[in-house]
């Protein structure tokens, strides 16, 4: 428990030294309330840059999701996103195979079942809902992941966020980190209006996420 605090406050002042870090609650304050954040994806270490731009109150409250296939695959990543981050592993892709002749066909909540057993546990968690990295600058279309949690926890608070210049400080393919002054804006909630189907409220959610790059 010392060690994985310790760990964390050297991530949190190594990532401030390097982004800056900056929060910017422009459409809502910081909330001790289960939330879900859902930003864009641009960068591996956008949980990290996420993560540390939280109040210390709310990051002990809220888990970010980590690709299992990059966060778990070295001993050391592994215990960083568990002891220090209390992630959220998930699997990168999020469809399953295809059921065998005769199996159970595959269930299509396996991918959401993690994030669900967190909010169930009343953790506010953070979330990716592009399900991979960008590099346009733009976010790729929502996943329905972001629809299901909204219709199965409609009491959780959904905040959009802007990850701003994270991409130049840890470019894809690029594993040593440059300083770049970054932010993180928060957004205005957002919530599934009644009646309303899935695509409009995922294409909603997305437009939310960018407009906060102008803010």
């Amino acid at each position: 428990m010392y060690l994985a605090k310790l760990t964390g406050a050297l991530l949190l002042g190594v990532t401030r030294l390097l982004t800056g870090a900056q929060a910017r609650w422009w459409g809502c304050p910081p909330k001790a309330e289960q939330r879900i954040y859902f930003a864009n994806h641009q960068s591996h270490i956008d949980l990290v840059m996420i993560w540390a731009a939280l109040p210390g109150e709310l990051r002990s409250i809220t888990r970010p999701i980590a690709a299992r296939d990059y966060w778990a695959n070295s001993p050391v990543k592994r215990w960083i996103t568990t002891e220090v981050f209390n992630a959220i592993y998930v699997e990168r892709g999020g469809t399953p195979a295809p059921a065998e002749d005769g199996a159970a066909p595959p269930d299509p909540m396996a991918p959401l079942q993690p994030l669900i057993d967190a909010l169930r546990s009343g953790d506010s968690i953070i979330i990716f809902p592009e399900g991979t990295r960008g590099h346009t600058g733009v976010p790729q279309k929502f996943k329905s992941g972001l629809y299901t949690l909204a219709q199965m926890f409609p009491e959780v608070v959904l905040v959009p966020a802007w990850i701003d210049n994270v991409q130049r400080v840890m470019p894809k393919g690029e594993v040593v980190p440059v300083p770049i002054l970054c932010s993180v804006t928060f957004g205005a909630p957002v919530r599934v209006e009644p009646g309303e189907e899935r695509r409009a409220f995922l294409d909603r959610a997305r437009d939310a996420v960018v407009a906060l790059r102008d803010v």
